[in-house]
């Protein structure tokens, strides 16, 4: 029997993820859900969100945002269990099917705020999580991420949504998983992005394999800064300004 070593497992999970960015009709695999890979209006919000003029206006910048978390609230909710329960109208009763439990919502501030307030109208009865985190950047050019602070309510045997606007090397997102999965016995974890990068994607299955990965697109390059191309720019700055500390 044929055992892969680590580094052949990473190039097999490379090709699945390049096979996913290529292929015009396969929407999942191995976990993966991308949204763009089917013609919807979806694909509006999208591009006003990478378009370098269009995403000047700050107000609609953040309401694509949380557009997009809205319609991925949506396809996450399809995966939830349900059960039917009665509901009394004026004229009647009627059978509803509903989500057993609602699912408590996270981000990384501060770039993922309108992206999970869109996802916060959809599950409007959840708890939420909110961490800091910021690359620390060393002499040679290399950074650490340092997760700051982490406020969360309890997260024992429950469904967890972490959202961020942007996936690039997907660090940041681990480290924070990684805290709360050492604080805490998660039943499920998804993880949704607007945009993540092919790299940050592999990153994130290596070291979070059971967690289920939402996308509004998927791009394949990353700047030696390790911003995404094409990208959109600084999600942060384009929501809220420019930072100067």
């Amino acid at each position: 029997m044929t055992t892969l070593c680590q580094q052949d497992f990473y190039n097999v999970n490379k090709q699945l993820i390049r096979c996913l960015v290529d292929s015009k009709y396969i929407v999942f695999l191995t976990m993966i859900f991308v949204l763009n890979k089917n013609s919807t209006i979806a694909n509006v919000f999208l591009a006003e969100l990478r378009d370098a003029n269009i995403q000047q206006d700050r107000q609609r910048f953040r309401y694509n945002q949380e557009r997009l978390g809205e319609i991925l609230a949506y396809e996450i909710s399809k995966t939830f269990k349900y059960t039917a329960k009665d509901v009394q109208t004026p004229l009647g009763i009627a059978s509803v099917n509903l989500p057993d439990s609602q699912p408590v919502l996270g981000t990384i501030l501060r770039a993922g705020l309108p992206f999970h307030q869109g996802f916060m109208r959809f599950f409007d009865q959840s708890s939420s999580v909110f961490a800091t985190a910021y690359r620390k950047v060393r002499k040679n050019g290399a950074f650490i991420i340092n997760v700051d602070h982490i406020s969360t309510p309890d997260l024992e045997g429950k469904t967890l949504i972490m959202c961020d606007t942007m996936l690039a090397t997907g660090q940041s997102m681990v480290q924070v998983c990684k805290e709360l999965m050492a604080q805490y016995t998660i039943k499920e974890l998804h993880i949704a992005a607007i945009i993540a990068s092919a790299e940050g994607i592999e990153h994130v299955k290596a070291n979070l394999p059971k967690a289920k990965l939402w996308f509004c697109a998927i791009d394949e390059e990353m700047t030696s800064k390790a911003y995404i191309v094409p990208g959109l720019g600084d999600a942060g700055d384009l929501a809220f300004g420019e930072k100067v500390l």
